[in-house]
């Protein structure tokens, strides 16, 4: 490839961190892998070693790669303490991180429904998985979440019961699905019957619900996630 072939109209070490991108995204390069150095790329892309370097950069400031001093850059592991965090918002009011735990209700396969196929940008007749589980923070139930997913890009789902408690890392290792982003609505609203009694509070408690929308790296969504969460002891920490 040059750079000629590259997509034009763009800064040029754009063009290349897309070109880059996209070989995480088809799988050539796999979490883990070593890349191939600034110089062996700039060759290939024929374009220079400083483009590289700056487009290297960006992707390592997204976290999609690792730089190791004195060893080479790297297409990023999915850590559990580091990617769970990323999104992970709900804390305790005195601030310590804690990592959750998740337990898995139910998963069932069903035909998506308008919000589903709103959401998840699926036709008329497309099917999805909802996975049910709650969530725990020092043993205490916190939230209550569904998750859908559309099921072309999960295939025999079920079959990987029960689902692990760190489903970014999850969806990257089984189905090859970075999540790169995600978008987030909070509303205030009041517990239903099933997730006071899943919780372990009145009916019509104040929940914080958290409608959240994840992307792949190719931007098409992948995931969609209701969350009723408690938010008594607390609280829904943002770092801008």
């Amino acid at each position: 490839m040059t750079a000629e072939s590259l997509p034009a109209f763009r800064p040029l070490y754009q063009q290349v961190k897309e070109t880059l991108l996209s070989r995480l995204i088809d799988g050539t390069w796999p979490p883990g892998v070593l890349l191939p150095s600034e110089m062996q790329l700039a060759h290939e892309l024929n374009v220079s070693q400083g483009t590289v370097r700056k487009a290297l950069d960006g992707l390592t400031a997204e976290r999609l790669l690792v730089r190791a001093q004195g060893k080479g850059t790297f297409v990023a592991q999915i850590e559990d303490s580091k990617n769970l965090f990323r999104f992970f918002r709900l804390t305790p009011d005195d601030e310590s991180q804690q990592f959750p735990e998740s337990s898995t209700r139910s998963l069932r396969l069903q035909k998506a429904g308008a919000a589903a196929r709103q959401n998840l940008g699926l036709g008329s007749g497309g099917q999805v998985w909802i996975l049910e589980r709650i969530r725990r923070l020092s043993g205490r139930p916190v939230i209550h979440e569904a998750i859908t997913l559309p099921a072309t890009r999960f295939p025999g789902l079920d079959r990987h019961l029960p689902i692990p408690n760190n489903v970014d890392a999850f969806y990257a290792s089984r189905f090859g699905l970075t999540i790169g982003r995600a978008t987030e609505r909070l509303k205030a609203v009041i517990a239903s019957k099933r997730s006071a009694a899943l919780l372990g509070c009145t009916a019509k408690t104040p929940l914080l619900h958290i409608d959240r929308i994840a992307y792949s790296l190719d931007g098409s969504p992948i995931e969609w996630r209701s969350s009723d969460c408690l938010t008594d002891e607390f609280h829904y920490l943002s770092k801008l």
